[in-house]
């Protein structure tokens, strides 16, 4: 029998779910009073961590909202292709694109040419969450360890790590790497992580920074091996794989993070639909489990957060660029 407690929580999600439905009112009404679809612009090619955060969590968006929210990946130059589509677009909330670190704070500071500036040209409405990037060699390679690969690479000056391309947050984590370990690697960018993942395993490559989601499969099936993870905490996905800082690597830390982004302009009212829909989508234990076996760690957030990290990540990440001497062109 239901208790006083389960009726209570009862009537609060039926309160959220009210208030999201009503929010979403003038959602539905945009534009030409049509029932769009709502075009969710995953910059970077299909089967990555993005894709599969946005087909998971569009889903749930659709649902909420009533209205399809159809995945539209736009892969190259970094992700600047598909989100520089976000930022042309019509502010009428029937197109929403999937920004990460790279794409809204460290590329303007890597890339030659920008078509648009992440710190205007957007809304940001909320985040998604984190993800955590290994570092990884091929089952059979004879590196074991950090310490090992370290050793590799100042035997071998020039040693090359693959990623799933320049700019992203791997080609960060591999610099920092570099930075950290007073190495000289070699940056060997890939359009994506499949290809590169690819070349891992046929041993062209010997190392390779990567988003878990893509990898995790092929060292869960013992084809790849984890040396460590480049978050703060170990991942839950990989409870025995230290992270870098506890690999010997102190203060090392990095964890790539994502979220939803309009075209600047948007109205508040479309802001606040789409931003509860995410936030419950993110909330359902069914995609937490889901995000989490596959190394993602969702986190939601009210625009302004979003706003407010966007910002301060173009600023940090801007003096990491410049003494590093990145470059993407």
């Amino acid at each position: 029998m239901p208790t006083s407690l389960d009726r209570r929580r009862s009537l609060a999600r039926l309160a959220a779910t009210a208030a999201v439905l009503a929010l979403a009112l003038p959602l539905a009404q945009a534009a030409d009073g049509s029932q769009k679809p709502i075009r969710f612009v995953v910059p970077y090619t299909a089967g990555g961590t993005t894709d599969l955060v946005a087909r998971t969590v569009g889903q749930k968006m659709a649902e909420t909202l009533g209205r399809p929210v159809v995945i539209d990946n736009r892969g190259g130059a970094g992700g600047n292709i598909g989100m520089d589509a976000v930022a042309k677009a019509a502010p009428d909330g029937t197109t929403i694109g999937f920004g990460a670190i790279s794409t809204n704070a460290l590329n303007p500071h890597i890339y030659k040419s920008m078509a648009f500036d992440p710190r205007k040209d957007f809304t940001a409405i909320g985040l998604l969450g984190t993800s955590t990037i290994v570092l990884e060699v091929p089952a059979a390679s004879p590196v074991k360890t950090v310490a090992d690969l370290v050793a590799a690479a100042k035997a071998k000056p020039g040693l090359p790590y693959a990623t799933a391309g320049a700019g992203t947050s791997m080609h960060l984590a591999g610099v920092m790497f570099a930075q950290a370990t007073g190495t000289e690697l070699t940056h060997v960018a890939y359009k994506g992580s499949g290809p590169a993942i690819n070349d891992l395993l046929g041993n062209t490559v010997g190392a390779m920074f990567d988003n878990l989601p893509a990898s995790l499969p092929h060292i869960q099936a013992g084809r790849l091996r984890a040396l460590a993870v480049a978050g703060p905490q170990r991942s839950p996905a990989l409870p025995g794989v230290p992270t870098l800082a506890e690999a010997g690597l102190p203060g090392y830390a990095l964890e790539p993070w994502f979220g939803v982004y309009g075209p600047a302009g948007m109205p508040a009212p479309l802001v606040q639909a789409l931003n509860a829909a995410i936030n419950e989508a993110l909330a359902l234990p069914e995609v937490k489990e889901k995000l989490v076996q596959a190394g993602f760690t969702p986190r939601g957030s009210t625009p302004q957060e979003l706003a407010t990290l966007t910002q301060t990540e173009y600023q940090r990440l801007g003096d990491v660029a410049r003494r590093a001497g990145m470059s993407a062109d």
